[in-house]
């Protein structure tokens, strides 16, 4: 794998675990798409370094089980005019 690809997808797997943030949000801080993110993090990470992999794993599966509560904070927001 290139280097500067390796070095892109640690600092991702970093990011994720300090701020403990989403795919989307790691998109934006990054500048590049949520699927090139989500590719990162799931797939190219496990090949790199397994440690930091299960950790980043845990953020995500946090994420997800979260997921339906921001998506209904969000939409009361819209309606509340926030």
């Amino acid at each position: 794998m290139w280097d500067y690809i390796t070095e892109r997808v640690i600092k991702e797997g970093e990011y994720l675990i300090a701020s403990n943030s989403t795919v989307r949000a790691a998109a934006e801080y990054f500048s590049i798409s949520k699927s090139t993110v989500h590719k990162d993090v799931t797939e190219r990470l496990y090949g790199i370094d397994k440690e930091l992999y299960s950790k980043v794993r845990e953020v995500l599966n946090k994420n997800l089980s979260e997921r339906h509560i921001r998506g209904g904070l969000a939409t009361k927001n819209k309606y509340l005019g926030k």
